[in-house]
């Protein structure tokens, strides 16, 4: 069942970024050097982003040690969830249907992540109970990002094309570094076929909103 979440999550990703955000762009202020750099500065962003989360995951862990290491991963996932609302947020500032597809595209591939938040943080230690609440809570700041740009959408207006750029940029590091290299793990071809189809609808999907238009 993840592998259909995952499949169909990066092709949402996908969509949404070369279906949505590159035309609205392309008819805003067209692919200059901001917009590359924009683009660039987020997968840079979320890389470093994901070092920080994941380094002490992958290195040998204590039981003295499990605590402050889901503590951190806490920590990085509710700037990454901060940062999510402010892109959902920006979205609905320039269009309700890229608001729509852009806010389907980041729950979809919220969905595992979080399940993934979950079980480092009750490899740490943490109860199933608390670990439940505390992802909630940092599922929560999303709702603080998309606030912030609401609120201050007048000040940032004149920058809604770069966080458009930024979001590109972040949406094309999830679904090509983190997702898509989890489905080459599976080598059957039946299941490579089904990750295939998914993978399609979520594009599909996106294809969809964009008629709407």
């Amino acid at each position: 069942m993840m592998f259909v979440l995952i499949s169909f999550a990066a092709g949402t990703l996908l969509g949404d970024t070369f279906l949505h955000i590159f035309p609205e762009l392309a008819e805003e202020i067209g692919f200059e050097l901001p917009v590359g750099l924009s683009i660039l500065g987020a997968m840079l962003l979320f890389y470093l982003l994901e070092n920080v989360i994941h380094w002490h995951h992958y290195h040998h862990i204590s039981d003295e040690d499990k605590h402050p290491v889901g503590t951190l991963n806490l920590v990085g996932d509710g700037f990454h969830n901060l940062i999510d609302g402010m892109i959902i947020g920006a979205a609905y500032l320039v269009d309700l249907r890229l608001g729509i597809a852009t806010t389907m595209a980041v729950a979809f591939h919220e969905i595992p992540q979080e399940i993934g938040d979950f079980a480092i943080l009750i490899h740490s230690g943490f109860s199933k109970t608390r670990a439940l609440v505390l992802n909630f809570i940092s599922a929560l700041v999303a709702v603080i990002g998309v606030l912030l740009v609401i609120w201050f959408g007048q000040v940032v207006e004149g920058l809604l094309p770069l966080l458009l750029a930024f979001t590109a940029g972040g949406f094309i590091y999830i679904a090509t570094v983190d997702l898509i290299p989890e489905l080459h793990k599976e080598v059957r071809i039946g299941k490579s076929a089904l990750q295939l189809v998914f993978l399609i609808a979520g594009i599909a999907l996106m294809a969809f909103f964009t008629l709407l238009e």
